[in-house]
């Protein structure tokens, strides 16, 4: 499944690739994350709890940071796992200024299912991803609100 959209945030784009490379604040604004553990400077085990229409489902594994251009864009990777079946997704995040206050985000991937879980939820896979991606925002936008520290 392709996920694609762009989003402006009211951030600069230097608070914001501090606070999307924290992983801190990564835990608070990634939608159902139970965890978060950086094992590597680009590199974390994490666990998210999904409900998938009438699958609940425990996912964890790695996600991953790649193809960083300072300020710029990354690649966003992860293979989760659950007893129902894998999700991998790849995802490139490009930032770019719209004035001193303001960034806008274009995101660009791809989303592959296995297992019951493509088998039983690959047709509400879109109305998650595009529930998930609000939350993203909305939960991007209220850290971005409630701290000055990444400025």
């Amino acid at each position: 499944m392709l996920l694609k959209g762009n989003q402006i945030v009211n951030a600069d784009i230097s608070s914001l690739w501090k606070m999307l490379m924290d992983p801190v604040c990564l835990a608070k604004v990634l939608p159902n994350i139970s965890s978060l553990e950086k094992f590597s400077e680009v590199c974390y085990q994490a666990s998210f709890n999904i409900k998938i229409g009438p699958i609940n489902g425990n996912f964890s594994g790695n996600l991953q940071l790649e193809d960083i251009v300072e300020e710029k864009s990354f690649t966003l990777r992860t293979l989760q796992q659950s007893k129902m079946g894998n999700a991998n997704a790849d995802i490139l995040i490009n930032l770019a200024p719209i004035d001193d206050s303001q960034t806008e985000i274009k995101f660009d991937g791809n989303i592959k299912l296995s297992g019951m879980l493509a088998r039983v939820g690959q047709r509400l896979v879109g109305g998650i991803a595009n529930t998930l991606t609000k939350q993203f925002f909305d939960n991007l936008q209220n850290e971005l609100a409630l701290t000055n520290s990444y400025k």
